[in-house]
């Protein structure tokens, strides 16, 4: 016999377990997972409803108190039929074209159209954007470029200026619409009301969950086109904006390159819908008188 000590086999190997919670909580991840992907491409699909939010006739009230106004009534350049308000001053500082926010229809801003001819003395068409009140169509971002030179174009005819004499003026979306106008095709001044730096900024206030710097189609980018425009710039935001933050505001005049006068006014405490006071009106009529 073998003085050799006995050798035994090694046992068999065992098989690597899992932990037990780890296949649930991969099924829940994956889950969690497609759950945030549909979300995502549910609002890349509904994008211009996230924006745009209008109010279509006979939705508002279309025959306000106090308030003589002309139906304006035109065309975008691609067929589009378009309609606004359009109230005339005898002797008028500036003829202004003011472009709305997101939401409502022209209605909405009666008390604009019966403030500003008689605190700043100016002649002003506001008009509703493709999809909103009376106008045909539906909204995206072209589209109301496209709406906003059509009446232009109107107003300049009506109120006998050139187009480029017209001063643009906007508040939060309609402000983005107004950089647009000035910056490709100039105007005799530029007014802003609580404008944002672009759509995707707003969406990531809004939506900070969404990669929407990367995947929105509507860019709004004024921050971007501020700087080609070269007239003069009055720009006003509410302190306490909870729709538009007031940096973006600062963020805005900052960057444009506008000639003078060029003035940021901050209205203390005003939220984004609150009514300017009477001290706005008075700088937009002086700002107008000194506009060359």
């Amino acid at each position: 016999m073998s003085n050799q000590p006995e050798q035994r086999a090694p046992p068999p190997a065992r098989s690597a377990r899992r932990p037990a919670w780890l296949l649930p909580a991969w099924r829940f991840l994956r889950t969690l997972l497609l759950v945030y992907l549909g979300l995502i491409l549910i609002m890349m699909w509904l994008e211009e409803t996230f924006i745009f939010i209008p109010a279509r006739y006979p939705a508002g009230d279309w025959d306000p108190p106090a308030l003589d106004f002309e139906d304006a009534w035109f065309e975008a350049a691609d067929g589009v039929k378009l309609h606004g308000w359009y109230v005339e001053h005898p002797s008028p500082r500036a003829v202004i074209l003011f472009s709305h926010g997101n939401a409502g229809n022209v209605t909405y801003r009666a008390d604009i159209l019966r403030t500003i001819p008689r605190r700043a003395e100016a002649s002003i068409l506001v008009y509703d954007y493709r999809g909103y009140g009376r106008s045909e169509g539906r909204p995206n971002e072209q589209g109301v470029y496209a709406d906003a030179r059509a009446a232009r174009a109107w107003l300049a005819e009506r109120a006998g200026v050139e187009p480029e004499r017209v001063v643009l003026m906007g508040k939060s979306l309609g402000a983005a619409v107004a950089v647009e106008l000035a910056a490709a095709d100039g105007g005799r001044a530029l007014v802003l009301k609580n404008a944002f730096t672009s759509a995707p900024d707003m969406a990531a206030v809004h939506y900070p969950f969404v990669p929407a710097r990367l995947l929105m189609r509507n860019r709004f980018d004024a921050i971007s086109k501020i700087g080609r425009y070269e007239g003069p710039l009055l720009q006003s935001h509410g302190t306490a904006d909870r729709i538009v933050p007031f940096e973006q505001g600062e963020r805005l005049f900052e960057a444009a390159k506008a000639a003078q006068p060029k003035q940021f006014m901050a209205l203390p405490g005003l939220d984004h819908n609150d009514p300017a006071p009477p001290a706005y009106y008075d700088t937009l009529r002086e700002f107008l008188g000194r506009i060359p």
